[in-house]
Parts: structure tokens; C-alpha cells; sequence
């Protein structure tokens, strides 16, 4: 099953998020200027669908560490603390959306974040 469909319902319920592609992929927006989920169907070194998003300071390494089967740092901008999430190995959907609203935080301007809470 392709995850797409989900990513985006998750994304685009987000305040002023939209999608367009980024280097060949869907990539998800805030205020259509920083983003925050790139969605890569498979390639690079990941045989999988994965997504590609900043993690809160400190947790990139964390994560990384504890599972490394499912997290990675991706290419390009790992140096800036995004995370890689595999979504083909064991798919925890409620872990997903909490990773997508925790990168969305990042970047989101303090206005938009405090519509989530």
C-alpha cells in the first residue's frame, strides 16, 4: 500500500501547509516557503518508502541509535538535524503523525504552532 495518502491527509490538516514537489518528490510546506516532510518513494540508500523531516534538537541521534532499522540520517540535510523514517518496517501510524506535527514545530512560525495545542 502506498503511504502517501496518509502522509498527506496528515500534512495537509496542518494550519497553511501545502504540497508541491521538491527535487521529484511531494514535499509538504508551511506558508509555502519552509518544509518540513519530503516523501521519497524509494531510492538513495533506502529500498523503501521514507520520509524526510527536522527532529526536535537532540532527538535525530536518539533515534538513530535505538532503532536503527527504521531511522536514519538522510543525505543532504541529515547535517541539520532531519531525521530519515522508513515507513515500510512495522508502520506505528500514531508515531508517524507525531513525528510530522513535531517537525512541522520546527519550522512553523509560533502563531500556526500554537493552533495545534
Amino acid at each position: 500500500m502506498d503511504p502517501l495518502p496518509r502522509i498527506r491527509a496528515i500534512c495537509l490538516d496542518l494550519p497553511e501547509c501545502s504540497e508541491r514537489l521538491s527535487h521529484g518528490c511531494p514535499t509538504f510546506f508551511v506558508r509555502t516557503k519552509k518544509s518540513f516532510v519530503k516523501y521519497i518513494p524509494s531510492g538513495y540508500d533506502e529500498p523503501g518508502p521514507t520520509i524526510w523531516c527536522p527532529a526536535p534538537e537532540g532527538v535525530q541521534g536518539e533515534l538513530v541509535d535505538a532503532e536503527p532499522t527504521r531511522f536514519f540520517v538522510p543525505p543532504y540535510v541529515g547535517h541539520s538535524g532531519w531525521i530519515g523514517v522508513r515507513l515500510d518496517i512495522d508502520p506505528d501510524w500514531n508515531e508517524f503523525t507525531e513525528i510530522i506535527r513535531d517537525a512541522y514545530r520546527r519550522v512553523a512560525p509560533k502563531k500556526l504552532v500554537a493552533e495545534l495545542d
